[in-house]
C-alpha cells in the first residue's frame, strides 16, 4: 500500500469508547461510512471472542456496501473468520512474521511504533503501514509511552521513505492538519469523532480539512 493510496482519515471504532458516548459499533461504523470514511479499524479489547466476531462480521458486511475496508485490531483469528481486510498489531501482540503466516492474500498489516528503533524494525518487517504515537497526550488508550510530538512524525517520514505513516494519539480536528504537514500520511482518531455529537459530520469535517 502506497502513501498515495492510503486514506488520509483512518478512524478507530473502539467498542468501549463508543459505549461511553452512547453508541454501539454498528451505528458508529454506519455514521463514519456515511461521512466518507473508507477504512476503519475495529477494536474490542473487552469483548469475548464471540462478541468480537459478531461485531466484526457486521462491520465487514456493512463496509462492503460502502466499498470500504475493515482492519481488525490485534486478533488475527477474528480477521480471518470475518473476512476483514487486515490486522493492526502492537508491540506486545502477535509478531508480524507470525501474522503473515496466518493471513493469506493481499491483507493489510499495520504495526504500532513508539520509538525510532521500533519504526526502523517496521521497515525490516515489511508492514503495509506504521502507526506512530502517541503524538499528543491522550486519555483514550494507555500506551505506557510518552507523547512523541510532531518532531517524531518528521523524523519518521525522513527515515521510512514512502511507507504510509499513521499518526495517532490526542489528534483532533484542530491539530490534524499540523500532523499531516509534519509528514504523516493519515491521522487515526478514536474519541474526537464524537465531538459535536455527530460522527458523520465530524468525519466530513476531517475529510474536508485534510483534503485541501
Amino acid at each position: 500500500m502506497s502513501t498515495e493510496s492510503f486514506p488520509v482519515f483512518y478512524p478507530i471504532v473502539d467498542a468501549e469508547t463508543a459505549k461511553n458516548f452512547g453508541w454501539n459499533v454498528s451505528d458508529l461504523s454506519a455514521a463514519l461510512f456515511d461521512g466518507g470514511a473508507t477504512m476503519v479499524q475495529l477494536r474490542c479489547h473487552y469483548h469475548s471472542m464471540s462478541q468480537f466476531l459478531t461485531c466484526a462480521d457486521e462491520l465487514v458486511s456493512r463496509a462492503a456496501r460502502y466499498g470500504a475496508r475493515v482492519i481488525i485490531n490485534n486478533r488475527v483469528d477474528i480477521a480471518m473468520m470475518s473476512g476483514a481486510d487486515g490486522v493492526h498489531v502492537g508491540q506486545d501482540d502477535l509478531l508480524v512474521p507470525t501474522v503473515k503466516e496466518f493471513l493469506s492474500g493481499h491483507r493489510v498489516i499495520g504495526l504500532s511504533t513508539h520509538t525510532a528503533e521500533q519504526l526502523a524494525e517496521s521497515l525490516l518487517l515489511d508492514v503495509d503501514y506504521a502507526a506512530v504515537g502517541p503524538i499528543y497526550e491522550t486519555r483514550t488508550k494507555d500506551t505506557a509511552y510518552a507523547a512523541v510530538g510532531l518532531d517524531a512524525i518528521a523524523s519518521a517520514r525522513a527515515s521510512v521513505g514512502p511507507l504510509p505513516i499513521v499518526a495517532i494519539g490526542g489528534i483532533t480536528l484542530e491539530n490534524a492538519s499540523d500532523v499531516l504537514a509534519a509528514g504523516a500520511s493519515s491521522v487515526s482518531v478514536i474519541g474526537d469523532v464524537f465531538s459535536g455529537g455527530d460522527p458523520t459530520q465530524r468525519t466530513r469535517a476531517y475529510l474536508e480539512r485534510l483534503s485541501v
